[in-house]
């Protein structure tokens, strides 16, 4: 209930200070080298408690026992980010209200289900995650249906649909090698891609840190980039124009070392 209340009516600084005085809160620390030495430093992301969670959370928001799912974490009213929904309505009225959204580390439908009352006034909708193996098979198994469907790979969503959307929500901070799939991405030929919740800052190179998860969400910790805008936006005016950046709901950063970052999205446009 805490954080329900705190999120709808305090603005974020003063969130996280209630969290850091309750003992909770999402925390960052570290400057490593290498991925492989971050890893070795925590604990990952793919343990099948993490999955458990998820999944018990996202079959609640299905059956509609709850309203919005995040982090495992389920609330009573959906928490939107209106620009990137804004994002996802735009690529549909370009294509005569017809969407097909190619959501890269979806983990089993959040963003589908969370904005899913303004995607059913659409005149088609498929929305195809692509995850890690065990997501896709919990996600077919119990997830799955005419709309949402699941993939392990980029080129298997590929061989069944012709996205005109891509979304790339909290996962490219998450990946060892992040531009190599903004590059794989480019061949999808999607006329829009949305990049939301994704720790930026105006730094000269990339920024390697540990995020660890409070034992209230799940027990877990795992490498994360905090990504240069400059460097990100250099690869990406390579074949997209950004339209439009803006702040997350995680809002201004600072990691235990002193990094500032924001977590920050951006809407963009084919070239």
């Amino acid at each position: 209930m805490f954080k329900e209340i705190a999120h709808e009516y305090l603005p974020p600084i003063l969130v996280r200070l209630l969290q850091k005085l309750r003992g909770g809160g999402i925390s960052f620390g570290g400057d490593y080298a290498t991925w492989t030495d971050a890893k070795a430093h925590s604990s990952g992301y793919d343990a099948d408690d993490i999955l458990a969670k998820v999944l018990a959370a996202t079959l609640k928001v299905k059956r509609g026992e709850a309203a919005f799912e995040r982090d495992s974490v389920v609330f009573d009213r959906v928490q939107y980010t209106w620009p990137v929904l804004a994002g996802l309505m735009w690529a549909a009225a370009r294509n005569d209200g017809r969407l097909n959204v190619l959501d890269f580390g979806g983990a089993l439908g959040g963003s589908y289900f969370q904005n899913r009352k303004f995607l059913e006034v659409l005149a088609d909708v498929r929305w195809n995650v692509v995850e890690q193996g065990h997501y896709v098979k919990s996600g077919k198994k119990h997830i799955q249906d005419e709309i949402l469907r699941f993939y392990p790979t980029i080129s298997a969503c590929m061989l069944e649909n012709t996205p005109n959307v891509i979304l790339l929500s909290s996962v490219l901070q998450y990946l060892e090698k992040p531009i190599n799939i903004l590059q794989e991405l480019r061949n999808v030929g999607a006329a829009v891609m949305i990049i939301d919740k994704t720790p930026l800052a105006n730094i000269h190179g990339d920024k390697l840190l540990i995020q660890q998860v409070p034992t209230s969400i799940y027990s877990a910790s795992y490498p994360m980039w905090v990504l240069s805008f400059a460097t990100l936006s250099e690869e990406l005016e390579r074949h997209w124009r950004i339209v439009n950046r803006f702040l997350g709901p995680e809002g201004h950063v600072r990691s235990k070392d002193g990094l500032s970052f924001s977590f920050e999205g951006l809407l963009l446009e084919a070239c």
